[in-house]
């Protein structure tokens, strides 16, 4: 997979995961048994923590930038 790819997806995934929590709240609020909900969240974030991990080694293997970026310089 790019980097990009990656990133696309942790991102999508992410929100995926918020949308899962609201979820799990209001099965909660309705006292729903919420244990399969609860485990697909998990695999969520798994699969998360798996593609930052890929991320990583990607960012790893991109040649250095060239070039120097001035910090706190105005102009």
């Amino acid at each position: 997979m790019q980097l990009d790819t990656i990133r696309g997806e942790i991102e999508r995934l992410r929100a995926q995961v918020g949308r899962q929590r609201k979820e799990i709240l209001q099965l909660q609020r309705a006292g729903i048994a919420m244990g399969s909900a609860e485990a697909l969240l998990q695999r969520m974030l798994d699969r998360i923590d798996a593609l930052c991990i890929e991320r990583d080694g990607l960012k790893k293997e991109l040649p250095p930038a060239t070039g120097k970026i001035r910090r706190g310089a105005r102009r």
